[in-house]
């Protein structure tokens, strides 16, 4: 059998900015058996999908290596370690280049000339800030070129490079261009004052690029990394990874719950907030289930695990945002391609425009050519345009995650905010999800135990919400758990086979599909039940119904207000349910809901939807059971209830964990404000590259005599891109509601 394809995430160590991320992703998105490649350079990872019967991990490590990035496990790697030591030579590299780069700038420009041996004086004081704390920049050009490519490093060591060089020849060997009659100027205080900006932007840069990935860090540090697990009737403290499934754990009050699992003794208040936004701690008993990272407020708990550290809810939040955060939206995409030939094109913008100052520049020429140069290799540096989309989804699929909202990729929180038309389910969504059986009439006037037992055996197999009222209505009674044979017909029901007959509960389609009566009594009882805009379950025999029951799910409280919010937004909204046209139609006009259908199934839901998207509609589908999957899936963006089915969260690209329905306001505002912002940040970066790249050659000069020196463009690209990581941090402390 082959070997099933592989998609992991995976930190990356030695990115110095955003063209890198660009550089890595191409580079391994051409090694045979790369299916995608999606490289995020604040997030410092690569998400990647590959073929492990063509290559693994160590050959992914080594095509990364080969243009001078480390590839690692993240459970190898310390990402506030690493950001601290990071942060730390920087910090020293700036230090000691600010120290020497004071004096080079002195000399250079207020007391030019009152030195003996002045220029050597100062190349003694340029090649420490040049060559070591500038070396990383050299290094990665040097890696980058043997391989054709190209990134900010490229530009930066190009321009200090000539800088630099062209002084050291004017320094040791001044008579060829005194020969000439040109003055052998040197430009120390331009490669080190460049340097030292770009250190110093770089540095800002990196501070504000943790905040960022804010979210991540703090769900990482909320689960405990120690447990007390009971063995042998004593307390033994492990550590969480080493704790299997099955074993039982204590959870002092105050104490964070280490593992998910269940409750075997005990009961206490738990803060969930950090799963569902609930800021109310749930109440919990023996049988209730608890999370990981969850706090456990005044009980003693003893838990039987579930799952372990790596398979937590926990673990798969963590999972779920580290890959939306990875990945990329269609508008990065474009960028990406616009980013990857922005290097070279630059390079030979700023050929073309030495040339041209050489050629017909003023006295002396070589000079002005070569400042100008300098100049556009500088602040040409698309750093900022890199920064602009993944810094903004960064937080803003981060600020989802706090508020409950957990954001599937990148593409999902994009295509949120075009929605114009939003279909919603009834039960679960729009509902409480908590049905209870309000009435029942059997065929009999006393209802046989057998009958019952049969009918609750068959609703155990179902998740469904109607089926859990039923099971409820009847908890008094114990379920005899015999052998059944049964069939699960989403949006139908249940066919079970029990000693050779068969059995059915569900819908009236499911009855009349099998040509089963009704007895005049139950027709009654149905109509009076659908007067009262009931569900209706029915329970029959090969040959005739033997009970009908009327099941009501109170609407959420709230529900009305969201329609109307979400209305005011310009979002048409549609109601698609399995319940009758009676029921259905209830509802929609509680509501206010002009388009509604009721005996809907699951594939005319997908079909329904498909159909809206054919007239031009962006939609989105809000439901929480296994009948409402292929809807989410088929729509432009699924929306799915966090208490609904692992099968509808796994089929939607947005997952309300608290499963309140003002969450879907929220999360299409969310949406809307995060592509705001990266709008701005784009704009700004255009804006900034189409501006400063002309200036930078010289097109002012002739009109006006303004030249932009090469230590402004510097300082104007730091800024650059520090603006655009500052003002997608901004998002953070918007208000979403």
């Amino acid at each position: 059998m082959q070997n099933p394809i592989v998609k992991n995430n995976y930190a990356v160590k030695g990115m110095t900015c955003a063209a890198c991320a660009i550089n890595l992703q191409s580079h391994l998105g051409g090694k045979e058996g790369v299916r995608s490649v999606s490289v995020n350079y604040p997030n410092e990872s690569v998400l990647i999908e590959f073929d492990p019967d063509k290559l693994g991990l160590s050959e992914i490590q080594k095509a990364a290596d080969e243009i001078g990035y480390q590839v690692v496990e993240e459970s190898e790697y310390d990402g506030l370690l690493e950001y601290t030591s990071r942060l730390k030579k920087l910090k020293t590299k700036l230090i000691i280049s600010v120290l020497l780069t004071i004096p080079i700038v002195t000399l250079s420009m207020f007391i030019k000339g009152m030195l003996p041996y002045e220029n050597f004086f100062l190349l003694a004081l340029s090649i420490p800030v040049i060559f070591w704390a500038g070396y990383e920049f050299f290094e990665n050009a040097w890696k980058k070129a043997i391989h054709f490519t190209s990134n900010m490093d490229t530009l930066v060591a190009l321009s200090t490079g000539v800088a630099f060089f062209f002084s050291l020849f004017n320094t040791l060997f001044p008579s060829v261009l005194l020969n000439r009659g040109i003055q052998p100027d040197v430009y120390y205080e331009s490669a080190t004052v460049i340097i030292t900006l770009i250190l110093l932007g770089r540095f800002l840069e990196e501070r504000a690029k943790f905040k960022t990935t804010g979210t991540i860090k703090k769900l990482m540090g909320i689960q405990p990394k120690t447990v007390e697990v009971i063995h042998n009737g004593e307390f033994i403290t492990r550590l969480v990874t080493d704790v299997k499934c099955d074993e039982i754990i204590r959870v002092k009050p105050g104490n964070k719950i280490a593992l998910d699992g269940i409750i075997l003794n005990g009961n206490s208040y738990v803060d969930e907030s950090m799963i569902n936004g609930e800021p109310i701690p749930a109440h919990k008993a023996i049988n209730d289930r608890v999370y990981a990272g969850t706090i456990n407020q005044n009980g003693l708990l003893e838990v039987k695990i579930e799952k372990d550290a790596s398979s937590t809810l926990l673990a798969q939040i963590v999972k779920l945002i580290q890959n939306a955060q990875a990945s990329k939206p269609p508008i990065q995409k474009i960028v990406d391609k616009i980013a990857a030939i922005f290097v070279p094109a630059v390079i030979v913008i700023a050929l073309i425009a030495f040339s041209m100052w050489l050629w017909i520049g003023p006295d002396p020429s070589i000079t002005y050519a070569f400042l100008i140069l300098v100049t556009v290799l500088i602040i040409a540096c698309p750093c900022a345009l890199g920064l602009a989309t993944p810094t903004a989804l960064m937080v803003g699929i981060g600020k989802g995650a706090e508020m409950g909202i957990l954001i599937k990729d990148a593409q999902s929180l994009e295509i949120a905010h075009k929605i114009n038309t939003l279909v919603l389910d009834k039960t679960g969504t729009l509902t409480k999800g908590q049905p209870q059986v309000m009435d029942i009439s059997w065929k009999n006037d006393i209802a046989i135990d057998s009958e019952k037992h049969i009918l609750l055996e068959l609703e155990s197999k179902s998740d469904h919400p109607l089926a859990k009222a039923i099971l409820n209505h009847f908890d008094t009674i114990s379920v005899r758990y015999d052998k059944m044979d049964f069939e699960n017909l989403p949006g139908m029901g249940i066919i079970g086979i029990k000693q050779g007959k068969k059995y059915y509960v569900g819908s009236k389609d499911l009855i009349k599909n099998n040509n089963i009566l009704f007895s005049e009594k139950i027709l009654v009882s149905e109509t009076r039940l659908l007067k009262d805009a009931m569900s209706t379950v029915y329970f029959a025999n090969e040959k005739e119904v033997i009970c009908i029951i009327g099941i009501k799910d109170p609407l959420r409280s709230n529900a009305k207000q969201v329609i109307q919010e979400i209305n005011a937004l310009g979002i048409e909204t549609v109601l698609l349910s399995g319940d009758n046209k009676q029921v259905t139609e209830n509802i929609a006009g509680e509501l206010n809901i002009d388009k509604f259908q009721g005996n809907v199934l699951p594939h005319e839901k997908g079909d329904y939807i498909k159909n809206l998207r054919k007239e031009g509609r962006i939609v989105g589908m809000v439901g929480d059971g296994i009948n409402d999957s292929l809807a989410l899936t088929v729509s432009d963006i699924g929306i799915a209830m966090g208490s609904g089915t692992d099968i509808a969260m796994e089929s939607a690209g947005i997952t309300l964990m608290k499963s309140d329905i003002k969450h879907i306001k929220s999360a299409i505002s969310l949406s809307r404000e995060t592509i705001k912002t990266i709008n701005q940040n784009l704009v700004w970066a255009f804006a900034y590259n189409i501006l400063a790249i002309p200036i930078a050659a010289g097109v002012l000069y002739p009109a006006f005599g303004f030249l932009l020196s090469p230590m402004i463009a510097g300082a104007s690209m730091a800024f650059s891109s520090v603006s655009v990581v500052t003002n997608s941090l901004r998002l953070k402390n918007r208000k979403i509601i």
